[in-house]
């Protein structure tokens, strides 16, 4: 559990510095679920340069209530949680100078977004709260106010733990807040987990990954683990100590996030990662009379494959699909067996005019507009999905055929525009496997939306 926190000071000199605003979103990592938002007279004056800055004057805190007055709302909506705050060291440092003077130890973890989006967006020009989100397209309002900055930094911790993939900040969290042994919860364990799409993540007690999967039914799935028998299903029942999980609002997401971090993570109880994950790739050809043919061949590679498969009957029925969708020759992608024409040949009645010497570049531009759709080779598409609550939207990230990571996003703006699309992207490695992924998965997903990229 997070509580992000801004707050707002009256300037001079170190460590007499007053509070005259303070707010604080409780955030469970994937929605807000407590808040706390108050002025607060710092029975001090506030220097002038901060009236200029924040808006803040003297006279609007005369009726605020003083720190004293507020001060048990905020231990007990940050209790058992982590400060997070965007130069978390003055945030946390203030705090701690008010708790004081009333004889009061306060103490919290605390994680800092500077440091974070640091190390998770080097390439950021600044990293300054106001330029970092103006570069990841992140509406802010009410900036240099203790609501409008919390508010930007809790929609930048929620990207910051999007591109989190090695889980660094998750394993950090649980290191620090776990204590004892849980075997005896694994009930309320399973009743704290949601029943929607998303990976979730079995930990030990520091907070290392023993497995991670994906599943539509978070809840159902992690209960299946703990009723599961066998022996080494009991060896991870009983080293299980906390069960964290992110939703990714769809299925493709889930399925990429799985792909990628199970390569980075390596936990202990996921089967070994097969190199490749298909078994059968489709190849258009071109046969004598210059037709182009869909032909089934197994491999372990893609290797010119223009989609692929996991097995060959789940290639032939796509083929035969393609047949249908496209008006294409059953004989010549190997769908009928006839020894000379097709079935459909002698009765008029054969879709792909394929015996006709004059048809032979209408046919083959059917093959291909086939092929277009639901290949990804050489292509620079965004595919949209849905996100992870009302209002959001996922976008996975093709250049050239390569997948390039996916994100998060609510405005449009933020995909209109290339370079905003990428800082926002989660980056990930492309390989034949998430092809295989991506296409499997437009294959079987009707209505997808699919937009070009524009280069503005």
């Amino acid at each position: 559990m997070y509580t992000i926190l801004d707050i707002e000071t009256t300037g001079g000199k170190y460590n007499e510095e007053g509070i005259t605003e303070i707010a604080i979103h409780k955030f469970d990592g994937h929605k807000v679920v407590d808040k706390f938002i108050s002025l607060v007279n710092p029975e001090k004056d506030i220097q002038p340069f901060v009236v200029k800055l924040t808006g803040i004057n003297n006279k609007m805190l005369q009726t605020a209530p003083k720190f004293h007055e507020v001060a048990k709302r905020i231990v007990e909506i940050t209790e058992d949680t982590v400060l997070v705050a965007h130069n978390a060291q003055f945030d946390y440092r203030i705090l701690r100078t008010e708790f004081r003077r009333l004889g009061y130890n306060f103490e919290r973890k605390t994680l800092c977004t500077v440091e974070l989006s640091k190390r998770l967006i080097p390439e950021a020009e600044s990293h300054s709260l106001g330029k970092l989100v103006r570069s990841l397209g992140i509406a802010v309002s009410d900036r240099h106010r203790a609501n409008g900055d919390a508010l930007a930094t809790l929609k930048l911790f929620k990207v910051l733990l999007s591109k989190d993939l090695d889980k660094t900040i998750l394993k950090s969290v649980i290191r620090k807040e776990t204590e004892g042994e849980l075997s005896d919860r694994q009930l309320d364990i399973v009743d704290a987990l949601p029943s929607e799409t998303g990976v979730y993540y079995m930990h030990d007690k520091d907070g290392e990954i023993l497995f991670l999967g994906k599943s539509s039914n978070i809840k159902k799935r992690v209960n299946q683990h703990f009723t599961k028998s066998g022996g080494r299903s009991r060896q991870l029942q009983k080293a299980t100590k906390k069960v964290s999980f992110e939703k990714t609002g769809n299925e493709l997401v889930a399925m990429l996030k799985e792909n990628e971090e199970l390569k980075r993570n390596r936990p202990k109880y996921n089967q070994r990662l097969k190199p490749i994950i298909f078994s059968h790739g489709v190849y258009v050809e071109k046969n004598e009379a210059g037709y182009l043919t869909l032909k089934i061949k197994k491999t372990t590679e893609r290797n010119g494959a223009f989609t692929t498969f996991n097995s060959h009957a789940g290639a032939a029925n796509f083929i035969y699909k393609l047949t249908r969708d496209y008006q294409l020759c059953d004989k010549l992608n190997g769908i009928s067996e006839a020894q000379k024409n097709c079935s459909n040949y002698d009765t008029g009645e054969c879709l792909g005019a394929c015996i006709k010497k004059e048809a032979v570049e209408t046919y083959n531009q059917r093959v291909n507009d086939a092929v277009q759709k639901y290949s990804l080779n050489h292509k620079n598409v965004v595919i949209i999905d849905k996100g992870r609550e009302i209002g959001e939207y996922s976008a996975v990230l093709i250049k050239n055929g390569d997948f390039k990571g996916f994100g998060y996003y609510d405005l449009n703006h933020q995909i209109n525009n290339i370079h905003i699309l990428e800082s926002i992207i989660a980056p990930m490695q492309g390989n034949e496997n998430t092809a295989h992924i991506i296409e499997n998965y437009i294959r079987k997903k009707r209505g997808l939306k699919i937009i070009e990229l524009s280069d503005k």
